[in-house]
């Protein structure tokens, strides 16, 4: 009788064990999440009022932009964005917020836009060859392609124009 006691608690032991150890592996394969940019504060955006802010106030309020435009109207940029990784991948963005502060030449809020994952574009560029204008030629041509072009018409040599 004490022997199949033991022998009970050896395996409730063991079964423990390895649901614990389950639940590490299990925990191991969960994704990570990161947030990068403009943490978005509600409140502090709701704060800025078109016709009411100007730059200063803005900054004030919101820090300084992330990003701002370089042509056409004044614009500010708050970019916020939350990536996901699973375990031996690369980040992936799981959600994005860009908040758009637009200001007239005065330096007075506009409007202030808010866009997300509707406007992102994912690229998948082509990386085995990059299309360039010109002539298609091979190494071997770009090497001894100017053979015989010495002293051709034009270039101050033998057998041009008049010569």
């Amino acid at each position: 009788m004490q022997r199949n006691f033991q022998v009970g608690r050896y395996r409730m032991a063991v079964r423990i064990m390895a649901g614990i150890g389950l639940l590490a592996l299990a925990s191991g394969c969960s994704s990570i999440q990161n947030q990068r940019g403009y943490l978005v504060d509600e409140v502090l955006v709701a704060a800025v009022q078109p016709g009411l802010d100007n730059r200063e106030s803005v900054q004030a309020t919101l820090g300084r932009p992330t990003l701002t435009s370089q042509f056409g109207d004044p614009v500010w940029y708050y970019v916020s964005s939350r990536t996901e990784q699973a375990p031996f991948t690369r980040p992936r963005i799981a959600a994005q917020t860009v908040l758009a502060i637009h200001f007239d030449p005065r330096g007075n809020v506009l409007a202030a836009e808010r866009s997300g994952m509707e406007k992102v574009v994912r690229l998948n560029p082509n990386s085995n060859s990059t299309p360039t204008l010109g002539r298609d030629r091979t190494l071997l041509q770009d090497l001894f392609g100017n053979i015989g072009q010495v002293g051709a018409a034009g270039m101050g040599g033998q057998g041009g124009p008049g010569q």
